[in-house]
């Protein structure tokens, strides 16, 4: 095994004809975000903020808050630069293949894998509670051993059916192309969106400043690990440079999706936080269901109703992103040999790559319905913050690149170089506040990764066959930066 075939590095040249194989160039600016949007505002925005309140920051859970994205915000400039200069699927995969290599890429593709993968099965799990609960409303109430999965605390649990459905229906959307999927993406956050602020509308009347005092009862310590599980609602935005192939004009179109929809999600997530702690004193926030817990104290019930509506669609839209995220994650990683090539065949008529789509929804399908949620969402944050930290720190190598001039003149991360090492040092900050077991699991999914890429990926790798019989100056193996 040759040490240069691990550090092999993948040059981008652009690439804008259309023919069969490609995917299609359909989304726009507004689209991005849109996107953008769906993937981070869901489920995260009415169960997160009383659990940080409860336990981490208090009436300050608002700043757990903005400190998380600014971290999203250093890392979303890295993002545009990546995603506008190199507008390739694979995100994060595709960018650290340019720069770092083979291996590497491999490293944050598996880890990138296990978020989206993850991500959507917990997502789904959320979604079947909420439906379930809006089932009950009309007197339909489904048994445990097909409400939830075996394991899950209270319950006798079996298989999460609605879960493993919802997932397969999302896949099946995909299925039949980007411009459906971004129209239902695009109504469902619109409603969302009207959900939220139609909360803090009614809300806002109820505040009693007693609630905020004390501000910080946990100290600034307390902020830092709120932020570290803040962090998760906030996971998502990096699903949009995922479309980078798919969109219009990314130069000028990717920052604007990426940087747009983290704004407006970390105002709405500011907002529900600060309204919410003011409501309801932050220690008896410590419940699954906060929002609609304050709705009931303020005998809201009407707006509770709407509100639960308004989770069920905004975690169908974050089943949406995530899930389209990970197959053009997948359809990239296959593309270069490094998992089996059907993963990366490409529909001629719809210009997505079905197989892939539904072969994900399956994996994520079964995740869901047999898992507990507490278990799923352990790789979730670890996995996207060594994502997001690796990004950051590619950004300078990027700029060192021989054929970087050669490169679309895209967006440029401002106060270079100082913001992508920035960047670098807040993700792992914010890792080093994560749980130990987290670290474990996510040791084992990556030794489980590594097993795949050397028993298939290394030994199917296009680059590594192109360099094998090519023996001009210009091989696309380069030695490291």
């Amino acid at each position: 095994m040759e040490i240069a075939k691990l550090l092999a590095k993948k040059k981008f040249e652009i690439k804008y004809t259309k023919d069969e194989d490609s995917l299609s160039r359909d989304l726009s600016a507004w689209g991005l975000t849109a996107m953008g949007v769906g993937a981070i505002v869901g489920a995260g925005i009415f169960i997160t903020p009383g659990i940080i309140a409860a336990n981490y920051a208090g009436p300050g859970t608002m700043f757990a808050y903005i400190l998380s994205a600014a971290v999203c915000a250093l890392a979303a400039l890295c993002y545009s630069e990546f995603a506008s200069t190199i507008p390739v699927a694979g995100s994060a995969y595709a960018y650290v293949y340019t720069v770092f290599g083979e291996l590497v890429a491999w490293i944050i593709g598996w880890a990138l894998v296990s978020e989206y993968l993850f991500a959507v099965s917990s997502v789904a799990v959320s979604w079947s509670a909420y439906f379930q609960s809006l089932l009950s409303g009309f007197g339909i109430n489904l048994p445990d051993f097909l409400s939830v999965s075996m394991g899950t605390p209270g319950k006798s649990g079996g298989v999460n059916i609605i879960a493993g459905m919802i997932t397969l229906i999302i896949g099946f959307i995909l299925a039949k192309g980007i411009k459906e999927s971004t129209k239902l993406n695009t109504i469902l956050v619109a409603t969302k969106v009207i959900v939220i602020l139609l909360f803090i509308a009614v809300a806002i009347f109820y505040i009693k400043p007693a609630n905020y005092n004390p501000l910080l009862p946990f100290g600034f310590k307390g902020v830092l690990a709120g932020s570290a599980v803040a962090f998760y609602a906030y996971i998502g935005f990096d699903a949009v440079s995922t479309a980078s192939e798919e969109v219009k004009n990314p130069q000028r179109d990717m920052p604007i999706g990426i940087v747009s929809s983290l704004m407006i999600a970390s105002v709405l997530y500011a907002a529900v936080a600060a309204v919410l702690v003011g409501v309801v004193h932050y220690t008896k926030l410590n419940v699954a269901d906060p929002v609609a817990y304050a709705l009931q104290l303020m005998n809201q019930n009407w707006v509770a109703g709407i509100v639960s509506f308004g989770a069920v669609a905004g975690m169908t839209t974050v089943l949406l992103v995530m899930s389209y995220g990970g197959t053009r994650l997948i359809f990239a990683i296959s593309r270069d040999g490094l998992l089996p090539k059907s993963l990366s065949k490409i529909n001629k008529e719809t210009h997505v790559p079905v197989f892939n789509t539904y072969t994900f929804a399956i994996l994520a399908s079964l995740v869901s319905m047999f898992i507990p949620l507490e278990k799923i969402a352990e790789l979730v944050n670890i996995g996207t913050l060594f994502a997001f930290s690796t990004v950051s720190i590619g950004v300078v190598f990027l700029r060192r690149l021989d054929n970087y001039d050669e490169l679309p003149a895209g967006f440029k991360v401002p106060l270079y170089p100082y913001i992508p090492i920035l960047s670098f040092v807040m993700c792992v900050v914010l890792m080093t506040q994560l749980q130990a077991v987290t670290w474990m699991v996510f040791a084992a999914w990556f030794t489980f990764g590594l097993i795949i890429y050397f028993t298939y990926g290394y030994r199917h790798s296009h680059l590594h066959q192109k360099s094998d019989n090519d023996d001009d100056q210009d091989s696309d193996i380069e030695p490291t930066i």
